[in-house]
C-alpha cells in the first residue's frame, strides 16, 4: 500500500483568519518501507508570518519572500499525494490549511484524490491515554532520535513521524513473518535492523529424547499425552 507521511508549517494557527501554508514536507512509503521519494517545498504565503509561529519553525518573512506561491506548486503536490493514504500528526490542523489553500484555487479538497487519512495523534491518545502525545514525546517513548530538532520543520517532522508510526504499528498489519528487503539508506528512516535468522532442525536422537521425556511426564502426572 502506498502511504504519504506529511507535515506542514504555517504563518499562524487558523486558516479562517487568513493564515497560510509556508512549508510542506512529505515522504513516500510503499508497503511500510520508505521509497526514498520526497516532496519538500517552501512557499511564499503572500502575508506576514506571526512572531509566535516563527519562534516555532524559524521561517522568516525575508526567507520566504522569493519562494513560489502555493498556486505554482499545487499540481506537483497533488501528483505526489494522489492515490495514497496520508499519515499526519494532528491531521485536522494540516488538512484544514491544505484544503483552504486548495479552496482558494477552486480545487477539490484532498479527500477527492487520496485514500483516507491516519491521524497519529488520535492513535497515540488511544494507545497512551493521559500522557503527552506530541511528536517529541512520541520520539522519546519509541526511542526515535530527534536530537537534531531545534525547530519544527515539515520535512524533518515527516521523517520523525514515519519512524514513530512504524514503531506504533509494528506487528498490527499481519502475524506472518516475511523477509523484508530494504535499501541500506532506508534502514535509518524505518528503524529496521537487518537480521538473518537460521533455523536449526532437531536431530533424530533429540526427537527420541523429547518423546521419552513426554512419556515419563505423562506417567508422572497420570494423564494421557495429547494427540498431535
Amino acid at each position: 500500500m502506498r502511504r504519504i507521511v506529511l507535515d506542514t508549517e504555517t504563518t499562524g494557527l487558523d486558516p479562517a483568519q487568513g493564515h497560510r501554508v509556508i512549508e510542506i514536507g512529505a515522504i513516500e512509503m510503499l508497503d511500510r518501507q520508505p521509497t526514498g521519494r520526497i516532496y519538500h517545498v517552501y512557499l511564499n504565503p503572500e502575508r506576514a508570518v506571526d512572531p509566535g509561529a516563527q519562534a516555532v519553525h524559524g521561517l522568516s518573512n525575508e526567507f520566504l519572500a522569493d519562494k513560489p506561491a502555493f498556486s505554482e506548486q499545487v499540481d506537483a503536490f497533488l501528483a505526489f499525494v494522489d492515490a495514497a493514504e496520508l499519515i499526519i500528526h494532528n491531521a485536522p490542523f494540516d488538512l484544514g490549511f491544505l484544503n483552504a489553500e486548495l479552496g482558494r484555487l477552486d480545487r477539490s479538497d484532498l479527500s477527492a484524490c487520496t485514500l483516507g487519512v491516519t491521524d497519529t495523534l488520535k492513535m497515540a491518545r488511544q494507545l497512551h491515554p493521559g500522557q503527552k502525545n506530541n511528536l517529541d514525546a512520541l520520539c522519546r517513548r519509541y526511542s526515535v532520535d530527534n536530537s537534531g530538532r531545534k525547530y519544527h520543520g515539515a520535512l524533518l517532522d515527516s521523517e520523525l513521524l514515519a519512524e514513530v508510526w512504524l514503531a506504533m504499528t509494528r506487528g498490527q498489519e499481519t502475524l506472518a513473518i516475511d523477509p523484508v528487503v530494504m535499501a541500506p539508506q532506508a534502514f535509518k528512516l524505518a528503524g529496521v535492523n537487518a537480521v538473518q535468522l537460521r533455523v536449526i532442525e532437531p536431530s533424530p536422537i533429540e526427537m527420541e529424547a523429547h518423546a521419552s521425556y513426554l512419556i515419563a511426564l505423562s506417567k508422572e502426572s497420570k494423564k494421557e499425552l495429547p494427540a498431535w
